[in-house]
């Protein structure tokens, strides 16, 4: 499985404006370090939740269907569906059409849910089977919520105060609590 961005977002969720006034900075002398720290923050909490952010297109690759009835997505909140298809051994593509299945875009995690039938088996032996869709809170800063927003202003302040090299792992690299409080609303629980 190989899951690739194919349309990044068009802005952050905070602006550097905003990640300078919660660090009570003036001047621009680190505006770079600022917007790096504002793109690994958002990178960082997505990756820790499975969440876009800002709307973002994505290619999730297969080599074959799950056993199960339904395919889960990796990312949420979902979007839209944009496409599905299976590859025969020549590489060339067949859309499958969007009635033999089942969007669950409000699902947490969302999920595609085979409405009939069998999967199109794919031919092609690796990444045979490709899905397109688009997620995110929606296009802008104000459509991610306020906690999350926080969450990413904290960690932004907690790593700018933090430049020194560490190890991976130790205390040091630990996310602190309140940051983490903030974001347990967004974590998917599994049973």
């Amino acid at each position: 499985m190989a899951l690739v961005i194919t349309s990044a977002p068009a802005v952050e969720p905070v602006t550097v404006s905003e990640a300078k006034a919660h660090l009570r900075v003036d001047g621009t002398a680190e505006d770079t370090l600022i917007g790096s720290l504002i793109l690994t923050s958002r990178l960082h909490i997505e990756a820790a939740l499975g969440l876009a952010l800002i709307t973002q297109s994505w290619r999730l690759t297969l080599d074959a269907w799950p056993n199960a009835r339904e395919l889960e997505l990796p990312l949420r909140p979902l979007q839209s569906l944009t496409s599905a298809k299976v590859f025969a051994a020549d590489g060339t593509a067949e859309v499958i059409p969007s009635n033999a299945y089942v969007v669950d875009v409000g699902g947490a995690p969302p999920r595609l849910v085979r409405s009939g039938g069998r999967w199109p088996q794919p031919e092609k032996a690796a990444n045979g089977i490709e899905i397109e869709f688009t997620a995110g809170f929606g296009d802008g800063a104000a459509d991610v919520p306020g906690p999350i927003r926080q969450a990413l202003l904290m960690l932004i302040a907690h790593w700018y105060e933090r430049r020194d090299p560490i190890e991976v792992g130790s205390r040091e690299t630990a996310i602190p609590a309140g940051i983490s409080d903030l974001l347990a609303p967004y974590r998917t629980v599994r049973l």
